[in-house]
């Protein structure tokens, strides 16, 4: 099995696992009935994205998080629907390829996933909190 190699590779494999999610029980109805997504429309669209993710292509100037924020106000996302969106992306993911840019995607996807619920919480896109001072602390 090869490795994510270009963008037509990007194309399918998006295009592969969107056709999933909208059949997928849980998540399917927040792409078709929610954000009434149009396929056709929206793969070029990630492909921009991933090619972007991955190869650092530099395609994509859209605000992800404003898109998905319009889509969590008339449903809210929760955990489960991305732990079902991370399942199927890595399940196809590991369908069609194998190798480091694999691998990536599927990291990067699981990072920008955990960043998004955060954001879409009102929480820093972080894990990782700043370090501050403590206002008591012994400065010596």
């Amino acid at each position: 099995m090869a490795d994510i190699r270009d963008r037509d590779d990007i194309l399918v494999l998006v295009r592969t696992f969107y056709e999933t999610a909208f059949q997928d029980p849980l998540i399917g109805r927040i792409f078709t009935d929610v954000a009434r997504m149009d396929l056709d429309h929206h793969l070029p669209i990630m492909g921009d994205f991933w090619e972007s993710v991955l190869f650092q292509a530099g395609g994509y100037h859209r605000n992800a998080l404003a898109l998905h924020s319009a889509v969590n106000a008339k449903h809210p996302l929760t955990a489960e629907h991305f732990d079902r969106w991370m399942l199927l992306w890595n399940t196809t993911v590991d369908d069609l390829h194998e190798g480091p840019v694999a691998d990536a995607a599927k990291q990067q996807a699981e990072r920008i996933g955990l960043s998004m619920q955060r954001r879409l919480q009102g929480l820093s896109g972080s894990l990782l909190e700043t370090i501050r001072i403590r206002p008591d602390a012994d400065p010596a």
